[in-house]
């Protein structure tokens, strides 16, 4: 499923080129999405600018002059792309937003998604908060994110950091690969009490969360299986992986050798070693 650095990828990819145009046509071929898209949505679209493209947690949010929001999420197989509208269709091609401005060549924002767990949703201007959105807590680039906050947060818990660090209340982002990552370099083993860890270690590892997250959007995302961005490129973040997928593999730090254990039904990896 793609996770924060991807849909942030996709977000900057498109900001650039749907920002300040028109949405002249909507076609909708399948409406039964993760959420089935509502009746009244072309009509809800149709001659609004786009005036901002934002993103909160794993959504995208297509902000519009009428101040309505396009709420889009990828699921786990979602694509958004910019193509010409001569580009022919593929099968999954479910929404098609065609995009206009002066002086200027069409184009279409082409929503492709083959299992069919994404969601367009509209969220209307008189709405200020979302349903979807108003649990989940700070991004991990907020100046509230840092480790005092996961340190107060941690009290108590006896959850492993891990699955603390994925909790969307704890903080958005952290998703499997994102999380592994970060508690590496914050030198943490995933299965440790998150009650148990120091102060100091929570410093470390709200800056790995970061610097993780940053790397991976940098690289355009960690490509598994059926990620790209706007432009279908695929991400590259996973040339950099340090632990995330190499159980029985060399710690490239240490020379340990990388295990994997079992947190919430999801693989862990960590080195033995350089965690504690």
């Amino acid at each position: 499923m793609p996770e924060l650095p991807e849909v942030e990828t996709v977000r900057r990819g498109l900001e650039p080129h749907v920002v300040g145009r028109r949405i002249a046509a909507v076609t909708v071929r399948e409406p039964r999405l993760r959420q089935p898209i509502v009746v009244g949505f072309a009509e809800a679209l149709r001659e609004r600018r786009i005036v901002a493209a934002g993103r909160r947690a794993k959504y995208l949010i297509l902000h519009l002059d009428s101040g309505d929001r396009l709420l889009v999420h990828l699921g786990m197989s979602g694509r958004l792309m910019l193509v010409d509208p001569a580009t022919p269709l593929r099968k999954h091609d479910h929404v098609d937003l065609r995009l206009v401005a002066a002086a200027a060549p069409d184009w279409l924002l082409r929503f492709n998604d083959a299992r069919r767990f994404g969601a367009m949703l509209l969220w209307p201007a008189g709405e200020s908060q979302h349903p979807l959105l108003d649990h989940l807590g700070p991004e991990p680039f907020d100046p509230g994110f840092d480790g005092d906050y996961l340190y107060r947060r941690s009290r108590g818990r006896q959850l492993a950091v891990k699955a603390f660090l994925m909790d969307g209340q704890t903080v958005v982002g952290a998703g499997n690969i994102y999380a592994t990552e970060a508690l590496f370099r914050a030198g943490l083993r995933p299965d440790r009490a998150a009650g148990s860890v120091s102060r100091q270690a929570y410093l470390r590892l709200a800056a790995a969360v970061r610097q993780v997250l940053e790397a991976a959007i940098v690289q355009g995302g960690t490509t598994l299986r059926d990620f790209a961005g706007a432009d279908g490129q695929a991400g590259y973040f996973a040339q950099q992986l340090q632990v995330y997928g190499r159980d029985g593999e060399p710690c490239r730090v240490c020379g340990s050798t990388i295990r994997r254990v079992i947190l919430g039904q999801r693989s862990s990896f960590y080195c033995p070693k350089c965690q504690r």
